[in-house]
């Protein structure tokens, strides 16, 4: 079975190009428009991964992460930023919030198979 991740950012662009990049390696991809619809998604099914955005309409990336840790059934899922933000305060709090890692946009595809694989062990 293929390891399914959600990914949340408002750009319909970069939305498409992970997906292109995750499904072209074997994985299952749900999308999201922005954080709230994340986390509603993320409410009703359980992930393997995650990949968000920070910055985005109706609820941020670390407002996103905060409240899906509260969720029993993402409990331990590996969440990765996805963003144009490279600021190291910006990582400490994403960090604090719960975030596994952190990816700058634009991202180089293999990049981000490469830390997909590391945080799936697949």
């Amino acid at each position: 079975m293929s390891a399914s991740i959600l990914t949340v950012d408002d750009s319909s662009s970069v939305r498409v190009a992970t997906r292109i990049a995750l499904t072209g390696a074997g994985y299952s991809v749900t999308e999201a428009v922005d954080g709230m619809d994340g986390l509603n998604k993320a409410r009703a099914a359980k992930f393997d991964m995650i990949l968000t955005d920070l910055n985005m309409p109706n609820m941020d990336g670390l407002s996103m992460i905060r409240e899906i840790r509260k969720l029993g059934n993402q409990a331990g899922t590996p969440i990765i930023f996805l963003t144009t933000e490279s600021d190291d305060a910006m990582k400490q709090a994403a960090k604090a919030a719960g975030a596994t890692g952190w990816l700058v946009k634009p991202f180089v595809p293999d990049q981000l198979l490469k830390i997909a694989r590391k945080v799936l062990g697949r």
